[in-house]
This record gives structure tokens, sequence and C-alpha cells, in this order.
């Protein structure tokens, strides 16, 4: 039985959410591998709409729902989410929380909010949620992590510490108050006794489940262009969402992956600063915010809008070894006549490139070169399979194929979980 990974193919809010709920239906797990609260997946089901930002989506569908070691945890942010997803009448029985995780404390968000305000004009466009801080102090080793709120003693040893460093920064350099230890250790000592029953060996649990031929499902935040490694640096995450940081932000072996499934939305969208090739000029950017409900679920900040970036998702493609595509909101390009779809690059030198730049100043100059594509100017609302998609719509998905070499799987044509056509190689998937 198959180990699959699902990851965002573009910039983050692709719609991966929905995607993960869908498998989530035939899975035995769903396990996050990086990330924390900055990022949300929105989920439809009926007349529920669920945001969830912390928790697996699994969890929705009563699965084992795993946050792994990868993961930053904002303790406020998951209770909070707990008790909400309690409150409606669903389990958090299912939740497991890696004791490796790392923290998110009060000072990670202080210090995030004042370098991007010291930033200024440079500001990388962070959620300020304390993610980077968090993942900072986890590469100095000195971080605070979920195990440890198993000890009293350690937690506040911990927090003790640390404060004796961050009220200096925050002081010193960022003009910003200080916090009290007897504050932080009391709250946090709280936040201890809830989170106490979820703390597991998360890793043992997958690797168990593996070996019982169960379905993994494994779950990544952000996108492949955000990625810490292989994104478009700084305009980065903290993190690896690409496939391969899911053995180790759970805490397997990369052989037990057997499918790579990438989310592109049929356009793409960004938020935050840095460059954007394929970017929407004029009033048609509004068109599709508006039509793609093209706003935060976190923040609530409008998403930039673009036209399908080809020499992006070859990237995505080839850094993730996808083995088949999800194809969302093809259903929001229904409003155009005319669809660009942005083919290759023009580079400062003048070469005209299908592959991503490799150097980060060559990037920021790119140009993007567009093949026009006949639209379907027609809602799809009453479209129950493939055969049904106006004949523009299935070659606008069969040039994709095309040109990534990779079969689209799942195309989605709405918000709800059910409004999901299958191709052929959906199958291996389900």
């Amino acid at each position: 039985m198959p180990a699959t990974v699902v990851v965002g193919a573009q910039w983050g809010d692709e719609g991966k959410g929905k995607i993960v709920d869908l498998l989530a239906q035939s899975s035995d797990l769903v396990c996050r591998y990086q990330g924390g609260p900055n990022a949300g997946h929105t989920i439809k089901i009926g007349e529920e709409t669920f945001k969830i930002r912390q928790i697996p989506t699994g969890i929705i569908s009563g699965k084992v729902s795993v946050i792994g070691n990868g993961c930053v945890v904002d303790p406020e942010v998951l209770i909070g989410e707990i008790d909400e997803i309690e409150n409606r009448g669903y389990s958090t029985e299912p939740l497991c929380l890696s004791g490796s995780a790392h923290l998110i404390m009060p000072w990670h968000v202080a210090i995030d909010q004042a370098s991007e305000r010291r930033l200024g004009k440079l500001q990388i466009g962070t959620t300020k949620r304390g993610i980077g801080p968090a993942y900072a102090d986890k590469a100095l080793r000195i971080g605070i992590r979920v195990q440890d709120v198993l000890d009293a003693k350690i937690l506040r040893q911990k927090i003790e510490v640390a404060l004796a460093e961050k009220n200096h920064w925050l002081e010193r350099v960022y003009d910003a108050p200080p916090f009290d230890l007897e504050d932080v250790a009391e709250r946090y000592e709280e936040y201890a006794k809830r989170l106490r029953p979820f703390i597991k060996d998360t890793s043992l649990i997958v690797d168990q489940a593996l070996r019982d031929g169960k379905r993994v499902l494994f779950e990544g935040a952000q996108g492949t262009l955000l990625d810490l490694d292989h994104g478009t640096y700084p305009f980065v995450t903290s993190s690896n969402p690409v496939a391969s940081g899911a053995a180790t932000g759970v805490g397997v072996g990369p052989n037990r992956i057997d499918q790579v499934l990438g989310v592109a939305k049929a356009y793409v969208t960004r938020v935050g600063e840095g460059p954007f090739p394929s970017e929407i000029e004029g009033p048609d950017q509004q068109r599709v915010r508006v039509t793609g409900g093209e706003y935060g679920t976190v923040t609530g900040r409008e998403r930039r809008c673009g036209w399908l970036d080809l020499v992006a998702l070859r990237y995505a493609a080839r850094l993730n070894g996808f083995t088949a595509l999800a194809l969302t909101k093809l259903d929001v390009l229904s409003i155009f006549d005319e669809i660009p779809v942005c083919v290759a690059y023009r580079l400062p030198s003048g070469e005209s490139s299908g592959n991503f730049p490799a150097h980060q100043s060559d990037f920021h100059h790119a140009e993007p070169v567009f093949e026009t594509l006949p639209g379907w100017a027609e809602p799809l609302d009453g479209t129950e399979s493939i055969a049904d998609l106006p004949e523009a719509a299935r070659r606008y998905v069969g040039f994709v194929e095309q040109e990534l070499g990779i079969p689209v799987a799942l195309i989605g044509i709405g918000q709800e979980r059910d409004r999901v056509l299958y191709g052929e190689a959906s199958s291996a998937l389900l």
C-alpha cells in the first residue's frame, strides 16, 4: 500500500488542504512534516468550512493525524484548534504530536514582527507568526522542544536561559518590551497540561503503520518555491516543503515513499515580496483574485495572481520527482476567452530558456514568454467527468501534461470535496 507525499508545486496556497482531505478518505494516517501555523488549509465539507493552521487535515476524517518533528508548534494556536474541532463535534483523540518538534515561544513572534519592521523596504514578507526565529533557534541548538513540557523543571530552566538572551535582543536591538519569566513559565506550564496526552513517538508510529501495510499520507505546508534551500531565496519559508523533507520531517527512510503528488493551481499565486515573472498586469489580476477568493487563510492578505508558470512548474517537478499532478481551481479560468501560459523566461542575456534560472539575479530580471491558449468562457458547475469538460479546458489540461511529461491525476473545479475530476493516474492514489 502506498505512502504518498502531497507537495505544493508553486508558492503555496495551491489548494493542498482540499486534495489532502480527499486522499485522507482512503488513508490511515495523515502526517504534517514541516512548517508551522503561518500556513492554513481550507476545507469545505457540505455546509461546513474548516480553516486549519496546525493540525493535519486528516483529523476531520477521524484519521490518525501526526504533527512531525520537522514542524514548529505554537501551543496556543494548537490548543485553540483542538478546542474548536472538539466543539464542532469532531474528536481530536487521533492527534499525535512529536516530542521532537520545536515550540514557538512568545519572543519568536516578537522578534519576527520587530525584525520585519526594522528591514523596512527590504522586508521578506513573513506572516510574523514567529516561524523563522523558531527555526533559527532550532539550528542554533537553543530551541525549546515539545518534549520539554513533560518536565516542569526542565521547561522552566530552558525558558529562563532563553529569556536572558532574548530580552537583551528585544530591548537593545529592537527597542521592544521584554518578557517576564514568571508570566511565560506559568503560561507554558498550563499549555503543557493540555499537550501532554498528545505527545507520542511519532516516528515509531509511522514506521509501524508502514510495516503493517497501512496507507500513509504526508502533507507539507507552503510550496516548493518557498523551500529554504531550493525556493526563491530569501523570499522563502524556514523549512523544506519539498518531498524529500517528508522523510526527515517525520522520521522515516526516503525509500518508504512511493508516490509524490504535486498540487498546482491552473494559474499561480504568491503572497509577500519577491519576483513573480508571470504576474498578471492590469484589471485581470483583480478578476482572478475575486473569482478565486485569493486571500490568505491565516492572514487575510491579498494574494498576487499570475498566469500558469510552466518554467517554475518544471522546476518543481524536477526537485520533487512528481509521479502525478493535481491541477486545482480550473473553474476560476472560466471567466477568460483567452488564457496566456508562461512557457519560457527571457533572461537578461537575451536568451530564452524553459529551465528555471540557477542564479537569483537572472530570476529577478526574467521576463515571461507567453503562449496563449483558447479559453472556454463557460462555467464548469455541471461537469462530472473529464470527458464533460469543454474542449478548450481539456486542451488546457493536456497542454500542461505534455509540457511537463506528468499525468494530471486530479482536477479541481470547485471548493467542495466532491468537486474533483479523476484522471487515469488517480487510481494509484485512491
